[in-house]
């Protein structure tokens, strides 16, 4: 009989949402050409300041996604994320989905990358401060041809500093 890792500890951090954590630094203009480099998207919006200037958009603004990425590492931060690595079970990733959030206590050692959905709002702009919030939306188990898995659905909402809604996504993790 299978496991079944969806327990009352799991099924309690499921719904609440983190505290607003904003990002180290502004969102700046070389972050922003770096970004739009990476991902070839040739719209003028992202680096012409002429013809931004000139559109609906009154100046540069950046491409929907980069939000997601304006989140890393601090940069005062002395933990080495390698440290673990001598960890037979280290998968390269911490057991934190997200900032903010509590560990999901299910004992699988690996987790996979299940995609994202986006629902954008609105372009973040050089200077805005970005903030995030998360849930764990669902937790769920699945009986898989290997074993049992369990899908983490996490939402995030991504804001500017004033409030401003910027994008809205939705991630699935699975544990195995």
């Amino acid at each position: 009989m299978t496991r079944n890792y969806i327990d009352a500890a799991v099924k309690a951090i499921i719904g609440p949402w983190s505290e607003w954590i904003e990002a180290e630094h502004p969102l700046e203009s070389s972050e922003l050409r770096r970004f739009h480099q990476a991902t070839i998207d040739p719209a003028r919006r992202y680096w012409d300041r002429a013809y931004a200037e000139r559109s609906r958009y009154g100046g540069l603004v950046a491409p929907p996604a980069l939000p997601v990425h304006a989140f890393r590492r601090l940069s005062s931060s002395l933990e080495d994320p390698f440290d673990d690595r001598v960890d037979p079970e280290f998968d390269g990733s911490g057991r934190y989905m997200r900032p903010g959030l509590p560990k999901v206590p299910v004992p699988l050692a690996g987790i996979l990358n299940g995609g994202y959905e986006y629902e954008f709002f609105s372009y973040a702009r050089v200077g805005d401060r970005i903030r995030c919030r998360s849930c764990y939306r669902d937790i769920v188990q699945k009986d898989a041809k290997r074993g049992p898995m369990v899908l983490v659905i996490i939402e995030d909402e991504y804001a500017t500093g004033d409030g401003r809604p910027l994008l809205r996504s939705v991630n699935t993790q699975i544990m195995r």
